[in-house]
């Protein structure tokens, strides 16, 4: 019987191992995936951050977002123009930041959820992402500046992207929720 048990969470342990190291290189090969516009690249790494929250949760998702944070940290070349510390205290440290409480409020979404409800909670969490990397890119393009010319640097070009993106995940955001099952 205790084996039996040991084996049951040995399995699971591997299982979320091989999910949150899948997220880690979906979420580098989606910081590849640039439009560069102004000091923010356009990158596909917020709808990476929404999809890991729908699919893993928010135990996982998060795990997920904060292990690829340290692997960038840490010089790995998993951010959208390499890797470092620098990065995180350049103009796209906040948005990094935010990636983590995106995740971790996306993966309290459950199958339960209209979808209009869905919709709000993924404009929400990536709010999060936008506010935290908006006070980031203000610090680093210095307080002088207006929250007009941050905004247009930050999250103007890209707010009829983001809403296409989720758009996207609401429309498969049940689909999704039954990967959950498998995590």
């Amino acid at each position: 019987m205790e084996l039996a048990k040991n084996i049951i969470n040995n399995s699971k342990i591997i299982k979320s191992t091989i999910f949150v190291l899948i997220g880690t290189a979906l979420l580098a090969i989606s910081s590849k995936i640039q439009t560069p516009f102004t000091l923010v690249p356009a990158t596909m790494q917020t709808f990476v951050v929404m999809f890991l929250g729908i699919v893993l949760g928010y135990k996982l998702a998060t795990l997920t977002v904060v292990l690829y944070l340290i692997e960038g940290f840490f010089g790995l070349p998993v951010f959208a123009k390499g890797g470092g510390i620098g990065y995180f205290l350049g103009p796209t440290g906040g948005y990094l930041i935010g990636f983590i409480f995106t995740a971790f409020f996306v993966g309290h979404i459950n199958e339960n959820k209209d979808p209009i409800v869905v919709f709000l909670y993924l404009l929400l969490s990536v709010s999060i992402s936008y506010t935290l990397g908006l006070g980031g890119l203000w610090n680093y393009m210095g307080f002088d500046k207006t929250f007009n010319e941050v905004f247009t640097a930050g999250a103007k070009p890209f707010l009829l992207i983001e809403i296409y993106k989720i758009l996207i995940l609401t429309v498969l955001s049940k689909q999704l929720l039954k990967i959950r099952k498998f995590t």
